[in-house]
């Protein structure tokens, strides 16, 4: 069971310890990422597919080949240490609560400053219900890219699925994104980060449905905002989140969102209230809610998995007649 102890471990290391401070495995590989790009980029998607096809099968590579065979004690402590190095549950919760700290403060100044650490849109001029909405999208967003789906990916395959699950959203952020640079040459990677992502979004949508009553919510409400808005996002993935959250914290989230470099409108998802600064802490205690179960849960798959693969397999039958004409030499008989 050393993949599921190693989740276990990681995720642990994680709650306690937050994101590693210096010398962040995924800070590297973005650097790396970086330059490399910098040498291999062209208005091309053939270009981009072979970019995300280098990064992200050299980091899944490193992930098998540092992983050891499972069931040992290596392959429990590289899990435990990918885990902690590519969960994000204790770091998430900790930016969205510090910008909740400024706006009690009245400093929307701070607040302002701290939001472009939590996603990536343009605080410039956003008030206090601009900003509070962006933390809640952000907090639901990454409940599955920074949580639920780097656990199952590595519940799946081990330190090389979390290793490479990361660099795959990894490069989503770094060239997934709509610009005119990243337009041809971003595709592929954008379009592996909705593949990853498809299964851990929707697991990340029932669980926070699940999980409303911890925030004072409905199960059934939030199952009803994730079925009616949840594919009314632009994203495949997710509006599966946020439409999950909204109607868990009984908010209404979407509307206009301004980046660096351009401006989207989103749906409205949810049909509740504007949110309040009070739903920043009660998207925490929602993602934490979502995370407990996830480690749960993905353990579990773990264990599955390995119980399945480590059954005895059946002799075939080409093996039973060589032992049996072996066994006949030895008594001395050529017939039996």
């Amino acid at each position: 069971m050393s993949t599921p102890l190693g989740l276990v471990a990681g995720a642990g290391l994680d709650a306690a310890f937050g994101d590693p401070r210096r010398w962040h495995p995924v800070a590297g590989f973005g650097r790396l990422a970086g330059a490399l790009e910098q040498a291999v980029w062209r208005p091309s998607r053939v270009a981009g597919a072979a970019y995300t096809v280098i990064c992200v099968g050299s980091v899944v590579a490193v992930g098998r080949a540092f992983g050891g065979g499972r069931g040992s004690a290596r392959h429990v402590g590289v899990t435990a240490v990918a885990t902690w190095a590519v969960l994000g549950a204790r770091s998430l919760g900790g930016e969205a609560l510090a910008i909740d700290a400024a706006l009690a403060q009245g400093d929307l100044e701070a607040a302002r400053a701290l939001l472009p650490r939590l996603c990536g849109r343009n605080p410039a001029g956003l008030d206090e219900v601009e900003i509070v909405r962006a933390t809640v999208e952000s907090v639901a967003e990454n409940t599955s890219d920074a949580v639920v789906a780097p656990l199952l990916w590595g519940a799946v395959g081990g330190p090389a699925g979390l290793t490479g699950y990361r660099a795959v959203n990894t490069l989503d952020a770094m060239v997934g994104h709509r610009s005119e640079r990243y337009e041809r040459f971003g595709w592929a990677a954008a379009r592996l980060d909705d593949v990853a992502n498809f299964v851990p979004a929707r697991v990340t949508g029932l669980l926070a449905a699940l999980f409303a009553p911890l925030v004072g919510g409905s199960a059934r409400t939030s199952l009803a905002v994730l079925r009616a808005d949840g594919a009314r996002h632009p994203s495949p993935n997710s509006g599966r989140c946020e439409a999950a959250f909204a109607g868990a914290l009984g908010v209404r989230l979407g509307g206009v969102n301004v980046y660096a470099d351009r401006v989207e409108s989103r749906p409205r998802l949810g049909n509740g209230r504007c949110p309040q600064r009070r739903d920043i802490a009660r998207a925490v205690r929602l993602q934490r809610g979502v995370t407990a179960a996830t480690v749960v849960l993905s353990a579990a798959i773990a264990a599955a998995l390995q119980r399945g693969t480590s059954s005895p397999r059946p002799m075939c039958a080409g093996r039973r007649r060589k032992r049996r004409y072996k066994t006949v030499l030895s008594s001395g008989k050529l017939w039996s």
